[in-house]
């Protein structure tokens, strides 16, 4: 999953540098048109470097009644998730994601705000994960 956020990441700061850069040597000098590519450059190491950090803070474990996550870089967060609580367990990739061949499972429950997300599994475990979470929501299922 770093490599997905870096691939992005190394789009967008190039589209931003290059689409910057002409505009700034339309309307201003040349001198700032490196300052915009030289900001770009800064931009793309640190989101290279955040990737990182991104995809390590992101775990989850299978509890006996609940499904425990834990993401986030500078705010961590632990959310708990009861199996009985879960009512759609799907599995998700775009095209980026199947390139790099992983995958996201989202749970989500009655309550909009607990719907979350297992990323960056690989395809095979991803799939694995769904089928458990899916077969335990239904024998926990409180019947709503």
């Amino acid at each position: 999953m770093a490599w997905y956020h870096r691939l992005v990441a190394g789009a967008l700061c190039l589209a931003a540098g290059v689409a910057g850069a002409l505009l700034l040597l339309l309307w201003a000098d040349l001198a700032w048109a490196f300052a915009w590519v030289a900001l770009s450059l800064v931009c793309l190491v640190a989101s290279w470097f955040l990737a990182g950090l991104f995809r390590r803070s992101w775990g989850y474990a299978e509890g006996e009644e609940e499904l425990y996550l834990t993401y986030g870089v500078l705010v961590r967060q632990l959310v708990v998730i009861p199996y009985g609580r879960m009512q759609v367990v799907d599995t998700t990739a775009d095209l980026l994601e199947q390139a790099l061949g992983v995958s996201t499972v989202r749970v989500r429950t009655a309550a909009s705000t607990a719907d979350t997300r297992v990323v960056g599994l690989p395809l095979e475990e991803a799939v694995r994960l769904r089928d458990r979470l899916a077969e335990r929501s239904e024998t926990f299922s409180t019947g709503l």
